[in-house]
């Protein structure tokens, strides 16, 4: 499914939590309106980002289900209602936002949301209308049902696809016969998806070889690797013809595409 999301085409960076360094030195928390703004400041147009679920239902972003690795507090956030966010200061004046804060904050930008938990689902369903951003947000998750979940309230948004999704796609790419691959996106559990969001490697398996782009792009569907920091990596994996790249460090990602580009002329 093709939406304002993938516009700009690709290579595309996606800004993994935003970015946590600002041109000025300046610091941001993860996930936070301040680290979207620095990657947004810095030319990126796509944000990764995470949400679950506050006490009272409200969808907010947080990689992590508690504030231990960010304050050193062990309160989960499904204890805490919404109003209470601000006594769990983040760091340079920054506290969890909700989803439908950074989506209105940010109306240009395109938003690749992992629902990190069951009870994410109908807050983020509804952030997501309320802000009318169905067109410019991808919905991915571990969890194939929670991500299904989520799609069917939202006719026609970008999704990618679980852990499941991704390793029969990565089996289907080394099989000799392309038939499977193809019944994968055209009828199997892979119908409608826009993008694979893999990992280069998982557990010693190499996941991104051109055998999967191939399989990919041959069903109109993207190809994005995370997380990838080094440039010398980045550009490996655009060599291979990977679409997108999801990194802590968009600032040296969009150099990279910006020199790659400058270079074709």
């Amino acid at each position: 499914m093709i939406t304002r999301w993938f516009t700009p085409g690709p290579p595309r960076v996606l800004a993994h939590r935003g970015l946590t360094r600002g041109d000025d030195g300046q610091t941001a928390p993860e996930n936070t309106l301040l680290a979207f703004l620095f990657a947004l400041d810095r030319g990126a147009t796509h944000i990764e980002t995470d949400v679950h679920v506050t006490r009272d239902g409200v969808a907010v972003l947080s990689h992590d289900p508690d504030f231990r690795r960010t304050t050193g507090d062990s309160t989960a956030l499904h204890d805490v209602y919404h109003r209470e966010l601000h006594r769990y200061p983040l760091g340079a004046g920054q506290e969890v936002p909700s989803l439908a804060e950074a989506l209105h904050t940010f109306p240009e930008a395109r938003f690749n949301i992992d629902l990190k938990v069951d009870g994410a689902v109908a807050p983020a369903v509804a952030a997501i209308r309320r802000e009318g951003a169905v067109d410019r947000v991808l919905l991915t998750s571990f969890d194939d049902r929670r991500r299904r979940r989520a799609a069917a309230e939202l006719p026609g948004v970008a999704t990618s696809p679980g852990s499941s999704g991704v390793v029969r796609a990565a089996l289907a790419s080394r099989l000799p016969s392309g038939r499977l691959g193809r019944a994968l996106f055209s009828t199997g559990p892979l119908r409608g998806i826009s993008a694979l969001q893999v990992p280069e490697r998982h557990r010693g398996v190499v996941i991104v070889t051109p055998g999967l782009i191939d399989l990919a792009h041959e069903n109109g569907v993207e190809v994005h690797v995370w997380t990838v920091d080094e440039p010398a990596y980045m550009v490996r994996l655009l060599d291979l013809g990977v679409d997108g790249l999801i990194t802590d460090r968009a600032d040296l990602a969009l150099d990279v595409v910006k020199r790659r580009a400058a270079d074709a002329l």
